[in-house]
């Protein structure tokens, strides 16, 4: 359990049993990821505030919690609002969201008609950010396990949608990764992959020399075509891309809420078309698959 050797794990516990318990009144995960309490005071929302900053840096988001409002260092709803159109509709699939964070695309996955929603994160602190938000939306048919995909047991072909974002240029192998992906997947599912790529044609790859927009875990970006082709390679077909967008430092930002450096210090201040090491700046696409 990748929480219980974390150092902060025991501190983490006492914050989420501190947290106020208030049944909340109406939720909206529809449009946005919001609980409301008309009777919460004043006294509670700010403890429920000072409470929750102890699990900083929040990245996916936003949240509003009983009028806390959690602003995170990605406007995670413009990427959902991007992809949610072009997707198959999630009504009465069984859905896996891979590095899903705290698990904000996994409540809109359940609001968008989903039976039930796993969400696999290997980071123990988006773990307990989960729990706490879960401790106020109360919602069943979420579940969030602090894990990676590869620690998970055998994979089994069950999942009718699976969902891969900000996740595959961070893998050493994306072979492996797709193939991963394609293995949960019953025959005729949809891949949703969400990543970084670059301009190029199939045959064009950046392999960062050693950081990229100051993150060292960065080791492929494809061209989209590039990507195609390893999706065919990895066992799926109906490969189409549909929607590609540069990343702006107003969806990708440092807040109250993560106050460490963000987009903006890893861009060339002479030029924004380029990282600090002269790559090309952040450009991702949405790739939807079927699995064979």
């Amino acid at each position: 359990d990748n929480n219980a050797r974390h150092g902060d794990f025991d501190k983490w516990c006492r914050l989420l049993e501190k947290l106020p318990a208030i049944t909340p009144d109406s939720s909206d995960i529809s449009d946005s990821v919001t609980v409301t309490n008309n009777d919460v005071t004043g006294y509670q929302k700010a403890q429920i505030q000072g409470l929750l900053k102890q699990f900083m840096p929040w990245r996916k988001g936003p949240y509003s919690i009983h009028g806390v409002e959690i602003d995170t260092e990605w406007r995670s709803d413009w990427k959902w609002d991007r992809l949610a159109g072009a997707i198959a509709p999630l009504h009465e699939r069984l859905v896996l969201d891979v590095g899903c964070g705290s698990g904000y695309h996994c409540f809109r996955m359940q609001a968008a008609g989903a039976r039930a929603v796993l969400g696999v994160d290997p980071y123990p602190l988006f773990h307990q950010q989960f729990l706490a938000v879960q401790k106020y939306l109360q919602l069943p048919g979420v579940l969030h396990l602090p894990m990676a995909l590869e620690d998970l047991p055998a994979p089994v072909r069950v999942f009718d949608t699976v969902f891969s974002m900000g996740v595959l240029y961070h893998h050493r192998s994306p072979f492996e990764h797709l193939r991963q992906l394609q293995q949960w997947l019953r025959p005729g599912g949809e891949l949703v992959l969400e990543t970084l790529v670059i301009d190029g044609d199939a045959d064009c790859t950046l392999v960062p020399e050693d950081r990229y927009a100051r993150m060292r875990n960065v080791w492929f970006i494809p061209s989209c075509a590039a990507a195609e082709k390893w999706l065919r390679r990895s066992g799926f077909e109906n490969i189409r891309i549909v929607d590609v967008n540069t990343t702006s430092t107003t969806e990708q930002r440092s807040t109250e809420w993560m106050p460490f450096e963000s987009l903006a210090a890893a861009l060339d201040p002479a030029d924004a078309n380029l990282t600090v090491e002269g790559y090309p700046a952040p450009k991702r696409a949405v790739i939807l698959a079927n699995a064979r």
